[in-house]
């Protein structure tokens, strides 16, 4: 498989060619096609690359960012619940402080959560974008 653009600059992988057509995949539809192989320019991104970067970035930053159940389940908790502290969430879940920490870091560096004060106490709360991946992977 290669990914390719068409005349428009659209990316597209490739999926079978022959000598009067090739067959490619639009990753963000997955409709297939046949092209004229003039009308089509080779590149260097991977094709994997590629696929995956029709995923909305948002959930593709959850994705990446949950490594269990665990991670999505307290992700999807933090979206169900709004802000909430610290305190709580070491208390509510069966996760020890390092590996809640770690989750939350996770989630923070991706962009889906971030710090916030519950009623004076440190605690964290969804982003717009952690919110967003959240509906959408529901």
């Amino acid at each position: 498989m290669q990914t390719v653009t068409d005349e428009d600059g659209e990316r597209l992988l490739v999926v079978k060619r022959a000598a009067e057509a090739t067959l490619v995949r639009d990753p963000e539809t997955g409709e297939e096609s046949y092209r004229e192989p003039e009308t089509l320019t080779p590149t260097d991104d991977a094709p994997l690359s590629t696929a995956a970067d029709a995923v909305d970035p948002a959930v593709r930053r959850a994705v990446l960012a949950c490594p269990d159940d665990r991670a999505l389940g307290l992700l999807v908790e933090l979206v169900d619940r709004g802000p909430t502290a610290a305190e709580t969430l070491t208390t509510a879940y069966d996760l020890c402080e390092s590996d809640l920490l770690g989750l939350l870091g996770e989630f923070r560096a991706a962009g889906l959560v971030r710090e916030a004060t519950v009623a004076g106490r440190p605690g964290y709360e969804p982003t717009d974008d952690g919110e967003h991946a959240v509906s959408r992977l529901r």
